[in-house]
């Protein structure tokens, strides 16, 4: 058992001052350190420097590991281009980020107070980095393929992929399932990996409507995916559209990523069927794509968080950055109110989303927390400021071990 004390700790409703915190592998108790000391006399007491912040770690719902070899690879501005360049650059991209190259990525996140991430795995390759990953670990098998000939080889290695992480034992890793998106997989490959999904309630994430390109591909099969699925997949109108896509996750409460092109009808029935919608604003931008309407979210009680997708379309693994971006990104909206909500979206609604007890100081939550060092004496405004200024990260617990920082 330890108790922490530092200068003052975020909770969801309320900053605390002068109180200090017991864990184990779970926060056991927030009250002040005399209180704490007599209810747990042997535990080791660690006192924090003066202005520190004791806050939940960051939960980055969705990255792409394997991808983490880019650097000026891969063509950013347009989304088919930047497809394109991933298909030209990808066996050069896969093989040169090995497993020291994945283990650097799971790193910097764990600097950046990331104490859990949801793996986006298209082939299994960062399977071992992320096993010894100090992170909690979402590991989503990604199935794809449009092409119902390839449908038996397609779905086989999927599951080979899915039992290999069904068959990890450690702390805080959790087997998943990642849809690629509507243009990409079979409605046989989708049913068949949603009855397994249902079967063995796990959770469940896709891309969804990244582009224009996909918007008019599954509305009218035309746009400029044309020319994309006529001349690699000979394929020449989409397999599902968005409403048939949709449909078959109703009833399981699916993590939907980018979103930026969602209409009217698809946005009340995501609404309806709980879904979460997850904000990448950097890699939106980087590959010309639209900045998703969080008013029109906020208007349907949607719940929306906020990852960084890969290395494929971001710079970084940083969710302090990629909150920065949002919150300048987002000019029409309340300043201070999308400055919290930001701070929810990866903290507690990312947990929430994830079906994790984790994303928040409060008794009985997994003990995931960062030990931030501030300049002055927090305001109401502190939102705000944590986005803006990035303060330093002293310390980083997750499962109540400290994995960042010295005692």
């Amino acid at each position: 058992m330890t108790i922490l004390v530092p200068n003052y700790i975020l909770t969801q409703d309320v900053l605390l001052a002068d109180k200090a915190i017991a864990f184990d592998t779970t926060i056991q108790a927030i009250g002040t350190l005399k209180d704490l000391q007599h209810k747990f006399p042997t535990a080791k007491v660690m006192q924090l420097q003066k202005n520190s912040l004791l806050m939940p770690g960051l939960i980055n719902a969705h990255v792409h590991v394997e991808f983490s070899a880019n650097k000026n690879q891969l063509s950013y501005g347009d989304f088919l281009n930047w497809l394109y360049s991933v298909i030209e650059n990808r066996e050069e991209l896969i093989s040169g980020c090995d497993l020291t190259c994945m283990s650097q990525a799971i790193h910097s996140m764990l600097e950046n107070g990331i104490t859990t991430f949801g793996a986006i795995s298209s082939h299994a390759m960062d399977l071992d980095a992320c096993i010894q990953a100090k992170q909690n670990v979402v590991f989503f098998n990604e199935l794809i393929g449009s092409q119902a000939g390839m449908a038996d080889a397609l779905f086989n290695d999927f599951l080979a992929r899915l039992d290999a992480s069904k068959a990890v034992k450690r702390e805080g890793f959790t087997p998943a399932v990642a849809i690629h998106s509507p243009y990409s997989v079979h409605p046989i490959l989708i049913q068949k990996a949603l009855n397994i999904v249902k079967n063995e309630k796990l959770k469940l994430t896709a891309h969804f409507m990244e582009s224009e390109a996909e918007r008019n591909w599954l509305d009218s099969s035309s746009g400029d995916f044309k020319e994309f699925f006529q001349t690699l997949l000979k394929q020449d109108k989409s397999v599902s559209d968005a409403k048939e896509f949709l449909d078959y996750f109703d009833g399981y409460e699916a993590l939907l990523t980018h979103a930026v092109k969602t209409n009217e009808e698809e946005l009340q029935q995501i609404a309806k069927q709980k879904h979460t919608i997850i904000h990448c604003p950097i890699s939106n931008r980087l590959l010309g794509n639209p900045t998703l309407d969080i008013k029109k979210l906020n208007e349907k009680n949607i719940r929306w968080i906020v990852a960084t997708d890969g290395l494929s379309s971001n710079y970084k693994l940083d969710l302090f950055e990629e909150m920065k971006i949002s919150l300048f990104m987002h000019s029409d909206a309340p300043l201070l109110q999308f400055a919290q909500q930001l701070i929810k979206g990866v903290t507690i609604h990312a947990a929430e989303a994830l079906g994790l007890n984790t994303g928040e100081i409060k008794e009985g939550k997994n003990a995931d927390m960062l030990v931030l060092d501030l300049d002055a004496k927090p305001n109401e405004e502190l939102a705000i400021h944590l986005i803006l200024h990035r303060y330093n990260i002293s310390k980083v617990f997750i499962n109540g071990k400290l994995e960042k920082g010295n005692e």
